[in-house]
């Protein structure tokens, strides 16, 4: 029963890297290509009583990836466009 597990789990990992690898030599072999996402950007504070108050702070264009991953340290757009609603806590 173990072994069977541990190849399960190597097989996993091994498919995950080669998934990885293939998402990233495309996206270099298309010369790194990017979009921009129009997102809803939203400050969370925190209140009394473990209340938190959300203030909308406008909405922005951000650069995203054409990948199934992140890639070239941005979002992949697929992401974005399912979540267009960003926030941070302040």
């Amino acid at each position: 029963m173990k072994r069977w597990l541990q190849r399960i789990v190597i097989v996993l990992v091994a498919g995950f890297v080669i998934l990885y690898g293939g998402d990233w030599v495309v996206f270099k072999l298309r010369g790194s290509p990017s979009s921009t996402v129009t997102v809803n950007q939203y400050q969370t504070v925190a209140l009394k009583g473990n209340k938190i108050e959300y203030d909308w702070l406008g909405t922005a264009d951000v650069p995203c990836s054409i990948s199934l991953f992140p890639q070239g340290g941005q979002s992949p757009c697929w992401r974005l466009r399912r979540n267009p609603n960003q926030t941070t806590n302040l």
